[in-house]
């Protein structure tokens, strides 16, 4: 067994993978090459106990879990592999003693952006999980050589720079080419029979070459090692040095070109032809790569996929792995020879589909066309499973109506949503309330049919990350107060800091706490931005994907009224108050777009008006990232999470925020309504209108230039939009929008203008709050404390007890 590192062999194996890897004492080597030995002798040290926990997990036949997800946010990887090793005291040392500053290797690596947002950042969270309370899991994803785009803000306005996370990135992967799985596209279908057997080959395909990229993750307080594997994409045939030879260098690498497009980028833009076939590309090549690599590994342990469903489960996260389905049906049925009701049983009991949704332009639908020319064997398999479905719908409803609905290909399109519930054992919405909106409207004909497989799992995030690691006063101030770690590995403990509630010396702790990391904070933001943060200011912070639904525009409104209010008043703001704003829209999205402009408009106005100074200020924090919310939740005191009640699925950065003791001024919409559950009333600032008035307000009719005409503050508020702000520039468009609607969308779709009202009065609440010093710090203890349950330890536990059925630590 490896002893475990002290400073002094830790600062040897660093010695001796610089010499060997870069060929450098470590007085010759700079910071990237550092990074990369550190990087390189910690996975070692993971890969070693890889090989020990897949040996265990073959010998004792356990059942496995395969987590498969287009995006996996990991972020950085260094310090977290460090954290859970037990070994960041030491490397930290290391680093120092042998010249380097050990702040600037961890500040090098690159974001490992394999994702958009709270989808991947979930997954990544999960994996962790899994891997610490020791379930045998993979997850699966795409190597993309470009994570989500780099933001630069130019003249206020997004710009997309390619994010090459790779370069350095790349010292945690290990390259496995003996493993690699061959992908087919397009091609011929012919069918003959051959001793009684129906044989399906496809001819003439384009063949794809999927290179499995292991990274290997470690758990925490455990030796239990699993892996994320990335599929890379290569051409399967080498470049034809005759047409070289002649000079088209082009024509003679075109092949190897369109292979390894599949692994350029994340989420090609979708909106014309070759957009959507290369996006139908990614999902297919990552999901029938993973669903043979997971058969060979079955068949080399078992010698028969007649049992596949006893010891694999696979978990899709979202729609965009849906094509598992039917692949597994094809593996079943074309090479393993089963027929179809024993490969359809088979694969029913192997799938389990998490829905992040309730947004019907977010439900994946592929032309029907399309999915026939790239993928015909798999269509066909679709095509038998859609006419089963279909019968089973119509003997069980007798209505037209709910059969469309439910039917999977109709109009011309794939449904995917609707495959995926018919072809798997369980579908969990991520809170409470999403998965009651799944079961009483968007799937309620489905539920109707098949309601045992309906069940909620509310989302959690990795605590030890998300508070341990990127907090580590708060967490020695929480492990002298519980009496020690026990919170790291049993998340409810942290119930026990109630108790400290009345306690002025503890309130006390907590608020320099915070007070250090808003210094903390203020100092990289200046070192970053050249933005100068006033401490003394509450830290009012929106940070997430910008989405209509996300109402970031609601709160760029109350902050125009309160800036009118200081021109009528410059006594109005008597606390200072510094509005974070952290956000990126996709790139083909240009009202998203429009509104990160309309926050820089704002924050430049405000910046350049001498009333404002120590009492108003707006940030737009660039190129949000999970690097940088690693250090903002720390220093946050007020948490947006103001997305219209109904329309968020769940959210992760609202359980972040409250873990870090930042208060919410929020909707009763995704998981809030269980924050809500476990704090009352008086530790958060509801406002709004609930899910069931929205449905109501829509279906009577909603009018906002009503509240136009009738509110002089929302009036004032909305001319300012079309007027502009010192730059020049007018948001007419957005002032369209939202009172007459544009492009199709209904007037104020996500009626910001119905809760302008509420949601100013709970700002007043909370600056109030504020104001009165020991009652906010006793609040923001008491969301700490009941943060608990918000943990991704709790959420996988419930995974694995109710859908996946296997054992866990």
């Amino acid at each position: 067994m490896t002893k475990p590192f002290t400073t002094k062999t830790l600062e040897e194996a660093l010695t001796a993978k610089l010499a060997l890897n870069f060929g450098k004492a470590p007085e010759e080597a700079n910071d990237q090459e550092m990074m990369k030995a550190s990087a390189l002798v910690l996975r070692d040290v993971m890969a070693k106990r890889g090989v020990e926990s897949g040996r265990e997990t073959r010998k004792q036949h356990k059942k496995q879990v395969h987590y498969l997800s287009l995006e996996f946010l990991m972020g950085r990887s260094l310090m977290k592999n460090a954290y859970n090793l037990h070994l960041l005291p030491q490397l930290r040392e290391a680093l120092e003693h042998l010249g380097f500053k050990a702040a600037d290797i961890f500040e090098i690596e690159p974001d490992a952006g394999l994702g958009n947002g709270g989808l991947g950042r979930l997954a990544a969270c999960y994996l962790d999980s899994m891997t610490t309370l020791e379930i045998p899991a993979t997850g699966y994803s795409i190597c993309y050589e470009l994570g989500i785009f780099r933001q630069k803000i130019v003249e206020g306005q997004q710009v997309e720079l390619p994010d090459d996370w790779k370069n350095l990135g790349a010292a945690w992967l290990l390259p496995k080419p003996e493993e690699a799985q061959t992908v087919r596209f397009g091609g011929t279908i012919r069918e003959f029979w051959n001793e009684g057997h129906l044989h399906i080959v496809n001819e003439n395909a384009t063949t794809v070459l999927a290179i499995p990229c292991d990274m290997v993750v470690a758990g925490y307080g455990t030796k239990h090692v699993n892996t994320l594997r990335l599929w890379d994409a290569r051409a399967t045939k080498p470049v034809d040095m005759s047409l070289f030879s002649r000079g088209e260098y082009l024509k003679a690498a075109e092949e190897e070109a369109m292979a390894e497009t599949i692994a350029k980028v994340l989420y090609p833009e979708d909106n014309h032809y070759e957009g959507k076939s290369l996006r139908l590309k990614q999902q297919y090549f990552f999901v029938s790569a993973t669903v043979q690599s997971i058969a060979t590994r079955h068949l080399d342990t078992y010698g028969t996929l007649k049992n596949f469903h006893e010891k694999n489960v696979i978990q899709i996260n979202d729609t965009h792995p849906a094509l598992v389905i039917p692949e597994l049906m094809r593996i079943f049925i074309d090479e393993a020879g089963m027929n179809w009701e024993e490969a359809w049983n088979i694969t029913v009991q192997s799938v389990a589909y998490t829905n992040h949704t309730v947004l019907s332009e977010a439900l994946e639908r592929w032309p029907q066309a399309l999915m026939q020319q790239l993928l015909p064997r798999i269509y066909q398999i679709i095509q038998e499973i859609a006419s089963r479905w279909q019968r089973r719908v119509e003997e069980f409803y007798h209505d037209d109506a709910k059969t469309q609905r439910m039917a999977i290909i109709w109009g011309g399109e794939v449904r995917m949503a609707n495959l995926c519930i018919a072809g798997g054992m369980a579908v969990n919405g991520v809170s409470a309330l999403h998965s009651d909106i799944l079961r009483r409207d968007v799937f309620r004909d489905a539920y109707g049919m098949e309601p045992w497989k309906f069940r909620n799992v509310t989302n959690g995030i990795d605590h030890r990350r998300w508070l341990s690691e990127i907090n580590p006063e708060l967490d020695a101030l929480i492990c002298d107060l519980t009496g020690g770690q026990d919170y790291l590995i049993q998340p409810m403990a942290l119930q026990k800091l109630g108790a400290f509630s009345d306690d002025a010396a503890v309130l006390e702790q907590l608020a320099a706490i915070k007070r250090r990391n808003k210094e903390k904070f203020a100092a990289y933001v200046k070192k970053t931005q050249g933005v100068l943060l006033n401490p003394d200011a509450i830290f009012d912070v929106q940070v997430k994907r910008l989405h209509e639904y996300k109402r970031q525009l609601l709160n760029v409104l109350h902050i125009i009224a309160l800036y009118q209010k200081l021109q009528e008043d410059p006594n109005a703001v008597t606390q200072p108050h510094t509005f974070l704003f952290g956000a990126k829209a996709a790139p083909g999205y240009a009202v998203a777009k429009r509104i990160i402009r309309l926050i820089n408009s704002l924050a430049d106005q405000i910046d350049h008006d001498p009333i404002c100074r120590d009492k108003l200020q707006v940030v737009f924090l660039e190129n949000y990232r999970v690097s940088l919310a690693e250090k903002l939740m720390p220093a946050s005191e007020v948490s947006q999470q103001i997305s219209t009640a109904g329309k968020e699925a769940s959210g992760t950065g609202n359980m972040k925020f409250m873990m870090n003791g930042a208060l919410t001024v929020g909707t009763l919409d995704g998981a809030n309504v269980e924050m809500h559950e476990v704090l009352g009333d008086e530790n958060m600032f509801l406002f709004g209108l609930r899910a069931e008035e929205v449905a109501q307000l829509q279906r009577e009719g909603y009018v906002p230039q009503r509240l136009y005409s009738r509110d002089e503050t929302l009036h004032r508020c909305l001319d300012a939009l079309r007027t502009g702000f010192r730059d020049g520039v007018g948001y007419e468009d957005l002032y369209q929008r939202l009172l007459f609607g544009t492009g199709g969308s209904a007037a104020d779709e996500y009626l910001l203008l119905a809760d302008f009202e509420s949601y100013a009065q709970a700002e007043r609440r909370m600056a109030t709050a504020y104001d009165a010093g020991a009652q906010w710090n006793r609040m923001s203890l008491q969301n700490i404390a009941a943060s608990g349950i918000f943990a991704a330890d709790r959420a996988v536990s419930q995974y694995a007890d109710d859908i996946w059925h296997v054992p866990h630590r």
